[in-house]
């Protein structure tokens, strides 16, 4: 599930990311270019992604944690970050929380991006249960699957099926209230994503007991990578020691 992009077993700190709803570890694909070689990269591959897609994806994230936990135990025997993007950042957080119950270690850093605090009441309705038609008509708007998927039969085919699991992933959530993380939060937000309006981003300061930081990038849901630039920037110095 989780491979070094590259490998680099001399590094001081490993950057768990967890991709957005029907994404892959190819999003991250090109970071360690940008990064020191003290940061190894280290992307999630879910299942029914990428090169895992012909698994069965999930549908619920207690599930899907519940399975990421055994893999990535072994990697935790150097510090670690999270950086979750979306769907991921959901991830990352309940990760997080499952880590503390388990007595396991902590990520330095819980990097949450393009996602509202958990305990926000969601505003929009749920998407994973639409007709195709509409489906489709969402994707387009939120400008994040390539025109030439939503307009091919056969590809759309492929990806509604794994989007839909996606977004039943984040959309089926329950938040349970917990105290607060000992790590600090990092959340980060587009200018024009819409997902994180109205303090969405700032209600992820409820969520740690240490320091708390809030930045925003030129772009909209997907500013990952209009502003991948400054993002990984912004991360490298974030995480070097």
């Amino acid at each position: 599930m989780f491979k070094p992009l590259p490998s680099n077993p001399d590094a001081e700190i490993r950057l768990f990311c967890f991709p957005y709803a029907g994404g892959s570890a190819q999003i991250f694909r090109s970071w360690s270019n940008h990064f020191p070689n003290t940061i190894e990269v280290c992307p999630a591959e879910l299942p029914g992604h990428g090169k895992r897609m012909k698994e069965s994806p999930f549908t619920n994230l207690k599930e899907l944690v519940n399975t990421i936990i055994p893999i990535i135990t072994p990697r935790l025997d150097k510090p670690f970050a999270f950086f979750g993007h979306s769907m991921g950042a959901l991830i990352a957080f309940e990760l997080t929380r499952r880590l503390r119950d388990n007595n396991q270690p902590l990520p330095t850093h819980l990097i949450v991006s393009a996602r509202r605090a958990p305990q926000l009441e969601e505003d929009e309705p749920t998407s994973y249960n639409l007709p195709d038609e509409e489906l489709i008509k969402k994707l387009r708007w939120l400008k994040g699957t390539s025109a030439t998927v939503l307009d091919d039969p056969e590809m759309r085919q492929l990806m509604l099926p794994i989007l839909r699991a996606d977004f039943a992933v984040c959309e089926t959530y329950q938040y349970t209230p917990q105290p607060p993380l000992p790590c600090p939060i990092i959340a980060l937000g587009g200018w024009c994503d819409p997902a994180t309006r109205n303090g969405g981003l700032k209600g992820w300061q409820e969520h740690t007991a240490a320091k708390f930081r809030k930045k925003s990038f030129p772009g909209n849901h997907f500013f990952l990578h209009s502003a991948q630039t400054s993002l990984l920037n912004f991360l490298a110095k974030q995480l070097t020691f």
